[in-house]
């Protein structure tokens, strides 16, 4: 008990002596299969050759950057995201949205490489589907799951007050939906669980 009171003390007394600084950012969200270079790169340029056909979507919000006495920091974020993943029905090639409209909190825990010109980062991501029903022909999506759990890893750089950062989103728990069609009396149940990667990059303002 000692031990685990001393711990937090001393935990405290760093962040007594921590510099927080704010930032908005907003970045531009694509969908991929992996976080191997290969995938991300095939994916930035499909997006560059079909003028933008690929690109998902976007998110805006409010990131805090509490530096320690080291090089470490620790980046509670808040955004508002928006995004769709589609999915087509073997069977019948009807094509579904999964629509995305969440409330993302990642804290991340980074270290500055280069000062505060150059940091990475890592951490978890909570979101919360603000997602409601959406009607895609015959199917009607039933969104069952509110909060899923993903993590992020990634870099930024900033010079003077403007930030860029790139990073990759993985899941950790999956999004679950269904799709229900009634066509004639006859019920068909599609279902959906997945929470896509992404690869996500944007640009900031230091406040």
């Amino acid at each position: 008990m000692k031990k685990i009171f001393s711990i937090a003390l001393v935990g405290l007394s760093s962040l007594a002596f921590a510099q927080i600084s704010f930032a908005g950012k907003a970045n531009a969200i694509f969908s991929t299969s992996s976080s191997s270079w290969k995938d991300i790169s095939a994916t930035a340029t499909n997006a560059y050759d079909n003028s933008g056909k690929n690109y998902a979507g976007f998110n805006i919000g409010i990131s805090a950057k509490i530096s320690l006495p080291t090089a470490f920091f620790i980046m509670p974020e808040l955004y508002y995201t928006t995004f769709k993943n589609s999915y087509t029905v073997p069977t019948t090639n009807v094509k579904l949205e999964a629509k995305y409209n969440r409330v993302d909190l990642p804290v991340l825990v980074g270290y500055n490489l280069l000062g505060e010109t150059l940091g990475v980062f890592v951490g978890p991501v909570a979101s919360y589907n603000l997602s409601k029903d959406n009607q895609y022909q015959d199917f009607k999506e039933n969104a069952s799951k509110e909060f899923t759990v993903g993590y992020q890893f990634g870099a930024q750089v900033q010079l003077s007050k403007l930030i860029l950062n790139a990073r990759y989103e993985g899941a950790f728990s999956e999004d679950q939906r269904k799709y229900v069609s009634n066509v004639a009396g006859s019920q068909t149940t599609i279902r959906y669980d997945n929470r896509p990667s992404l690869f996500i990059v944007g640009v900031g303002y230091k406040f």
